[in-house]
């Protein structure tokens, strides 16, 4: 029987020679989102390394959208550049380069994460963050997040507009709307940092507008024939958060936009949150949706090991398996996971010697 997670899935127009992603991970290496060689070496190797799937790291619609000042952006003319060139590698090793548009909300702002993840105040250069409502991720934080006003919304809404249109002038084969871990679009959907009063609060369809309004918007400049990926938190796993039902139907109405696969993730939203860890701890929640939705879905979650993986998409869990940390301890996880499951995947010539 041939390996499930090295069989091709075509999506639209852009066919992926397996099933392995490299998961957005913020390398917190940039200056004034630029990117630079870091990003280069960091992503092409995963490239050459042969995953199918290259989604390169929470990239900022804004300088306001970062996490930290270290982030990648995508809100000027000028940081396209340097990112052509890393596409333009990614696609000469035969994988294809995907991005990811973010804001991070009322989370940005914090130091990167060997600094302390500290909240920055504006004389260590942060600045005011937005969300929903003016409800701080921790309860002593002395700066609050300020409230978008209709204005402050269609800004954002235009910033990831903006930033499609750049998307695409750069050569992304695949874009992928961040509204998970607790950054703006999650903020929005949760009650528990939603109490907005207005069309974009209270009931699941004032909640879930915002992201069905950034979805519209980025179709606008996104071609219709290029995947369109959505990354949520399938559950905020705190109380009377953002739920697993929900999830599913929000994504039902994804699919019915035009959305073709949700990358399916949990948490990050609350700092009292209460997490299970185990191995594949969030494949169920990517399983819901992809039964209950009848979409294409992303697995994620301390995924490790071929045989893991091979036996998410053998069960019909998911269709992508995306891996994060195993990919950083191991940029050639492809390579080792074709021998392993006995499978036949092509080796950069430059490295052909190695293979056994």
């Amino acid at each position: 029987m041939s390996s499930q997670l090295f069989s091709p899935l075509t999506i639209k127009k852009i066919t992926l020679k397996n099933r392995i992603v490299i998961s957005p991970m913020c390398q917190y290496s940039s200056i004034d989102g630029f990117a630079n060689d870091w990003h280069l070496v960091h992503l092409g190797s995963r490239a050459s390394g042969g995953a199918g799937l290259i989604i390169q790291e929470a990239t900022a619609v804004s300088p306001e959208a970062r996490i930290s000042p270290s982030d990648l952006g995508i809100w000027k003319d000028e940081h396209i550049e340097k990112l052509k060139q890393i596409n333009q590698f990614i696609v000469l090793q035969n994988s294809v380069p995907g991005i990811q548009l973010a804001h991070a909300g009322r989370k940005a702002s914090v130091s990167a994460p060997w600094e302390g993840n500290k909240k920055l105040d504006f004389a260590q250069g942060g600045w005011q963050t937005v969300a929903p409502s003016a409800i701080p991720y921790h309860e002593n934080e002395l700066f609050l997040p300020q409230a978008l006003d209709k204005n402050g919304i269609q800004k954002v809404i235009s910033d990831f507009k903006a930033a499609t249109r750049r998307v695409v002038e750069a050569g992304y084969q695949v874009l992928e709307i961040h509204a998970a871990h607790g950054y703006l679009l999650h903020q929005f959907l949760s009650p528990l940092t939603n109490d907005r009063t207005d069309e974009y609060g209270g009931s699941f369809e004032n909640r879930i507008r915002f992201t069905l309004e950034i979805v519209d918007a980025v179709q606008q400049e996104w071609p219709s024939d290029l995947p369109l990926l959505v990354r949520i938190s399938a559950t905020d796993w705190a109380e009377n958060g953002w739920n697993p039902e929900e999830s599913a139907q929000l994504s039902k109405i994804l699919k019915e936009k035009g959305v073709d696969l949700i990358d399916v993730s949990s948490g990050g939203l609350v700092s009292h949150q209460k997490i299970t860890l185990g191995p594949g701890y969030q494949v169920p929640f990517a399983e819901k949706v992809k039964q209950e939705a009848a979409i294409l879905t992303g697995a994620v979650g301390l995924i490790t090991e071929a045989q893991q993986a091979e036996e998410i998409l053998n069960k019909g869990q998911a269709d992508l398996i995306l891996f994060a940390r195993e990919s950083l301890r191991n940029p050639n996880l492809p390579l080792d996971f074709a021998k392993e499951l006995d499978s036949e995947i092509q080796w950069p010539k430059q490295y052909e010697r190695a293979k056994i």
